[in-house]
């Protein structure tokens, strides 16, 4: 389910990036940062579309989540992400407005790599992705 947009087509060499975001203007931001730095980003709005390409091909390089999402929320579905076969080093990033120490904890026990409170800052968040992907973009 990518965005409409002619550049969004598949190209060969550049690692995905899986954007779980239903807020659009959060969405086309982290589609905007990350196409920049050499991903090509599929953005999916509901924890159930991202669920279900849990099986729908091979794992992208990095998961952008967030927790308030219709159907499956993002704990539900980092714990569905680290059980699934291929996605067990996905690096995920948790992009959420919840910043109680208490879901910080429990994502981060459910699987998440990082976790980054909204509003957050898009450069913090491109040397974190180059930290969790090993790139030097």
């Amino acid at each position: 389910m990518h965005d409409d947009n002619a550049e969004d087509e598949q190209r060969p060499g550049k690692p995905q990036a899986l954007v779980v975001e239903d807020d659009a203007q959060i969405a086309y931001l982290l589609q905007f940062i990350l196409s920049r730095d050499g991903f090509e980003v599929t953005i999916m709005k509901d924890g159930r579309a991202a669920r279900d390409a849990l099986t729908g091909g091979p794992p992208p390089a990095l998961v952008t989540l967030d927790i308030m999402l219709p159907y499956v929320d993002g704990f539900q579905l980092v714990e569905l992400m680290r059980a699934a076969s291929g996605w067990e080093r996905v690096p995920i990033i948790m992009l959420t407005a919840k910043s109680q120490e208490s879901d910080i904890v429990r994502a981060l026990d459910a699987g998440a790599n990082d976790y980054i409170v909204k509003p957050f800052q898009p450069e913090e968040l491109r040397a974190r992705v180059r930290r969790l992907t090993g790139s030097r973009r």
